[in-house]
C-alpha cells in the first residue's frame, strides 16, 4: 500500500507538471487561428482514441445510477471546466483566472468531506491559505493590479467547482473496482459526446491543415495524447489511491509550471514577484503533506 501511495504521489506530481505546460501548447495553437472550444474538442476525440487503444474491453455498468455517475463526471471534468475555464479567459484577465481556478482544491476539499467523509484538515487549510497567496502573487507580477470582471471571474469559479465535482465523483467510480483506463475511457467517452453536442453553438474551425503542419499537429498531439489520456489516467489513478482532497493539492503547482514554461518557450521575464510566489506555493504544498504525516504519527 506504501508503494502504491508513493507512486500515486509521482503521478499526481506528473500530472500537474503535465497540465502546467497546456498553456504553451494551447497559446500557440490560439495565435495561430485555432479557437479554445476546437482545441478542446480535438484533443477529447485524440485522448479517446488512444484510451480505446489503452483499455482492455468495455464496462459492464451495475446500475442506471453508475451510468448517470460516469456521464456527470465527463460532463463536469471535460466538457463544463473546459468550457468554463476557457469563455472565462474572453471576459477577465488571465491572472483572474489563474487565481481562482486555483481554489479547488479548497473546493474539492469542502465537497470530499461533505460526500466523501474526507478530513479537512488543519495542515490542509494551512497549506490552501499559503499556497493561494503564492498564486495570486504570481497572478498579479509585477503589475500588482487585479480587475474585478464578475462575469469572467464568476466563471472561473464554476469551473473550480465543476472540478471538484469531478474529483469526487471520479473517487467514487475508482472505489468500485473498474479499471483505472476503462473508467477514464467511459468518461471521455461522455465527455466527447455532450462536448459535440454543443460544438454546432461554438463553431467548429478545426481543418486539415492543422494536422498536416507540423508544429501544430505535434502540439494537438500533446495536448491530445499526453495531457488528456494520460494525464486524466494518472490523475483518476492518484485520487483513487490518495483520495480527491490530497490529491487536489498538487493543483497548486500548475500556475508555477505554466510560468516557468513560459519563460523557456514565451521568452517571458522572472521577477522578483514569480519568485516570491514559487516559495509560497511549495510551502504551502509541503505544509499540506509533511503535517498529516506528522499527524498520522502522533495519533
Amino acid at each position: 500500500m506504501k508503494n502504491k501511495r508513493t507512486l500515486a504521489h509521482i503521478l499526481a506530481l506528473f500530472t500537474s507538471v503535465v497540465w502546467g505546460t497546456t498553456f504553451v501548447s494551447t497559446r500557440i495553437l490560439i495565435t495561430n487561428g485555432l479557437s479554445p472550444h476546437g482545441i478542446m474538442f480535438v484533443r477529447f476525440i485524440i485522448g479517446y482514441i488512444m484510451l480505446c487503444i489503452l483499455s482492455k474491453g468495455r464496462i459492464k455498468v451495475k446500475s442506471l445510477k453508475e451510468e448517470f455517475l460516469f456521464a456527470l463526471a465527463g460532463l463536469c471534468g471535460m466538457t463544463l471546466y473546459q468550457l468554463f475555464e476557457n469563455v472565462a479567459l474572453s471576459y477577465t484577465q488571465a491572472s483572474n483566472v489563474s487565481v481562482l481556478i486555483s481554489i479547488a482544491p479548497l473546493i474539492t476539499g469542502i465537497l470530499a468531506s461533505r460526500f466523501s467523509g474526507e478530513k479537512l484538515t488543519n495542515s490542509f487549510l494551512l497549506g490552501f491559505i499559503i499556497s493561494i497567496s503564492g498564486i495570486f502573487i504570481i497572478g498579479l507580477n509585477d503589475s500588482f493590479v487585479l480587475k474585478i470582471s464578475p462575469k469572467g471571474d464568476l466563471l472561473a469559479i464554476l469551473g473550480a467547482v465543476v472540478w471538484g465535482f469531478y474529483s469526487i465523483i471520479t473517487k467514487a467510480l475508482g472505489s468500485r473496482g473498474y479499471n483505472i483506463i476503462s473508467v477514464t475511457r467511459r468518461i471521455f467517452f461522455y465527455g466527447m459526446t455532450i462536448t459535440a453536442l454543443v460544438m454546432p453553438a461554438l463553431g467548429f474551425d478545426v481543418t486539415l491543415s492543422y494536422f498536416t503542419t507540423p508544429k501544430f499537429l505535434f502540439n494537438l498531439m500533446y495536448l491530445g495524447l499526453i495531457a488528456s489520456a494520460i494525464c486524466f489516467v494518472t490523475w483518476n489513478y492518484a485520487i483513487k489511491i490518495l483520495g480527491a482532497t490530497k490529491s487536489s493539492v498538487y493543483i497548486y503547482l500548475n500556475p508555477l509550471i505554466t510560468m516557468l514554461f513560459s519563460v523557456v518557450f514565451l521568452s517571458e521575464h522572472i521577477t522578483t514577484y514569480m519568485v516570491i510566489g514559487t516559495v509560497l506555493i511549495v510551502t504551502g504544498l509541503l505544509i499540506s503533506e509533511m503535517r498529516d504525516k506528522r499527524a498520522k504519527k502522533l495519533s
